[in-house]
């Protein structure tokens, strides 16, 4: 069986999809998202090394609450398109046992990964996470270090598969919080993406700032403060009032 490096799992998840979930954090990341609150999960040779059918024996000894509450397990980092032989696997092997299956992705795996692979990867799973960074190439690059192209492409393998998707975006004071901005996003999703049931604005917070210091790692936004978690309920109720949050989801980007 194929190995992966896993960061850490999270047994009973109630915000990374629906119903209760086993997420998976998988190790690796090409982007530097500078809202990230999660570095530790950056380097690919981090975490534990499990087979993909010792991964998939802890999951489902979960089964009994996915079963009652209409969950499974999300697969999220980290990236988890960076290790997407592992990925596939562990995809399958749910399946094979009745689990839901999700995927948390920016959508920006290996360069090595091509449509073919995505698309098997795709058909495997149930729903997706879809982390959308910026929608200006500039500012992606400036958030991300990597070019907007990449996921792009992933955006395309969504529409070949059908899956359905649940938007996700941080939402950044002083960078991506204006009425312009939540049209600009607004205006991307509609022209970039299909299957979108939901469209989910997430709270930038301070969280990760200690582990950039416990790395002696420089901080990406230095003097930003948290998003006022108010006026990203506005926000949300005025640009994508189809959903509003009744949590505040812990994001990993």
């Amino acid at each position: 069986m194929t190995a992966g490096r896993i960061h850490s799992i999270e047994s009973m998840g109630l915000v990374d999809g629906p119903g209760i979930r086993t997420v998976v954090f998988l190790q690796g990341c090409r982007l530097r998202c500078r809202f990230c609150h999660n570095p530790d999960t950056w380097a690919p040779a981090g975490g534990e090394e499990l087979s993909a059918g010792q991964l998939v024996d802890k999951i489902a000894r979960f089964i009994p609450y996915f079963q009652r509450s209409g969950g499974g397990v999300t697969f999220s980092g980290g990236e988890p398109l960076m290790e997407p032989a592992f990925l596939l696997e562990a995809l399958r092997l749910c399946r094979g046992r009745g689990i839901h299956t999700c995927l948390d992705t920016a959508g920006v795996g290996p360069a090595a990964l091509t449509d073919a692979g995505l698309d098997e990867i795709l058909a495997e799973t149930d729903l997706v996470l879809y982390d959308v960074k910026h929608w200006q190439a500039e500012a992606y690059r400036a958030l991300t270090g990597q070019d907007i192209a990449g996921t792009e492409a992933f955006q395309q393998a969504l529409r070949r598969a059908g899956t359905p998707v649940w938007v996700r975006h941080v939402v950044v004071p002083g960078r991506t919080d204006s009425p312009q901005a939540m049209a600009g996003l607004k205006a991307y999703i509609g022209s970039h993406l299909a299957n979108v049931q939901k469209v989910e604005l997430l709270p930038y917070h301070l969280l990760g700032v200690p582990k950039y210091q416990r790395m002696g790692l420089p901080d990406p936004l230095p003097g930003v403060p948290a998003m006022d978690k108010a006026r990203c309920a506005e926000l949300q109720q005025t640009f994508f009032p189809d959903i509003v949050p009744t949590h505040t989801a812990r994001h990993t980007y």
